[in-house]
């Protein structure tokens, strides 16, 4: 797709959504669907995978990251982090949601994906994921760049998923105030405590962008999501976007069916930033049994929490890139099983098989086989899951499945796997 990038007077095209965010019912379109730039909207981006990365465990939000020379030399709005310095998950979220500095979003992103080019990667697959057809990525702050584009309807389905997908954070888009850093930071959306029911989301201005604005307000059972892009001023914005609540409160149904965004499954590769002394309870899993996925060796021993590396992955000379384990979403195939210390493995037993699905992406097929293969289940107590290849009607998967289970084991396991969101299915040698 070629994208002009206008100037002047023709630089930022209005362009409005008005959505239920109970079912993602349209309520109101302008021009929708037409591609420009989203400015620090990109944010919403970079903070979904920064909740990604903490849910399924890959960084605790104290963990510090080492800020870069490239981070801390992006423009303003910045939180002025100083190259070396070392900065909190935490920090860094609260300074990008909140102030929507262009330094923690780059900071974010290059302890996530090991460099701007590998997070604006993850941020498209991310992007497909979640069904945002027309929007393309490539930087995880929103200064203007050829080909780094979105939609008004994109950025709305962007906003279900946050507050679908992270509910635990999705609080920190309606702080007025909150420390960073050690420094008092202040929100850039001045429409939090200015309009009633307002439960805030982001801001975004350049000068090719435009003024933009998605916002979420909620009163009673209602709740809805309103999107400008291509304001003429703040406050031109601000008050579009009010009347656009407004008009999303009168055309919203008082009850109505909640129908939540399809449930995605977990595949970030999160860039670990060094550390001057390794931890113990950080040591290295010992996986690379499973770095060959056509092999169905065993899995290595690991401590509970300690992120899953795949041999193979490249990441920058800061962010030597790993693969985690998927967050728990019922129905995505993911799973996020408790870890516990490996027990001697006997020989399998011959007979019944659990597959527990096909996956596009060799780094998640590897974490599944992870994390079900130190799971605390004890029918799986003496067999390893597998990875072997196959040809799908798509191109190349990886088929991860766990052999040599009596009947019954097999139909525990999947029981057990089930309550923790798997699905997999128990599968007889006749099949």
């Amino acid at each position: 797709m070629t994208v002009v990038v206008a100037t002047g007077a023709q630089a930022a095209p209005y362009a409005a959504i008005v959505m239920d965010m109970r079912n993602g019912a349209v309520l109101h379109e302008d021009h929708a669907n037409r591609v420009q730039h989203p400015a620090s909207l990109t944010k919403m981006m970079t903070l979904y995978l920064a909740f990604e990365a903490v849910e399924s465990g890959q960084f605790g939000l104290d963990e510090t990251v080492r800020v870069s020379r490239t981070a801390s030399r992006q423009p303003p709005s910045k939180l002025y982090l100083k190259q070396g310095s070392r900065v909190s998950i935490r920090s860094l979220i609260r300074a990008a949601a909140i102030k929507s500095a262009n330094d923690a979003a780059m900071a974010l992103a290059e302890a996530i994906g090991g460099s701007q080019a590998g997070f604006a990667n993850l941020m498209n697959e991310k992007a497909r994921a979640l069904g945002m057809r027309n929007t393309h990525f490539k930087n995880p702050h929103g200064l203007t760049q050829k080909g780094h584009v979105t939609t008004a309807h994109d950025m709305a389905i962007l906003a279900r998923h946050l507050y679908f997908d992270f509910p635990e954070y999705y609080n920190v888009f309606s702080k007025r105030t909150d420390i960073a850093a050690g420094k008092r930071i202040w929100t850039t959306n001045r429409l939090l405590g200015s309009y009633r029911g307002a439960e805030g989301m982001k801001t975004g201005y350049t000068r090719a962008a435009g003024y933009n604005l998605v916002a979420v307000a909620a009163r009673g059972n209602e709740r809805v999501i309103a999107v400008v892009m291509g304001g003429r001023s703040s406050r031109w914005r601000n008050q579009k976007v009010a009347e656009l609540l407004d008009l999303g409160f009168r055309k919203a149904p008082t009850q109505v069916a909640i129908v939540r965004p399809q449930a995605v499954a977990t595949s970030t590769r999160v860039a670990e930033a060094p550390v001057p002394e390794p931890k113990p309870d950080l040591a290295p899993t010992g996986l690379a049994a499973l770095s060959d996925a056509f092999t169905s060796q065993a899995v290595a021993a690991t401590r509970p929490s300690a992120p899953i590396r795949v041999a193979g992955n490249i990441g920058t000379r800061n962010a030597p890139v790993r693969a985690g384990l998927p967050r728990v979403k019922p129905g995505s195939g993911a799973t996020r099983v408790a870890l516990r210390d490996p027990k001697p493995m006997p020989l399998a037993r011959p007979d019944w098989s659990v597959t527990l699905g096909e996956y596009r992406d060799q780094a998640e097929a590897v974490a599944i086989a992870a994390s079900v293969s130190l799971a605390d289940i004890s029918a799986l107590q003496g067999v390893a899951p597998r990875i072997q290849e196959v040809n799908g009607s798509r191109g190349k998967l990886y088929k991860v499945e766990v052999t040599g289970l009596a009947p019954h084991d097999a139909e525990t396991t999947c029981s057990a796997l089930r309550a923790h969101g798997t699905t997999c299915a128990a599968v007889s040698p006749q099949n």
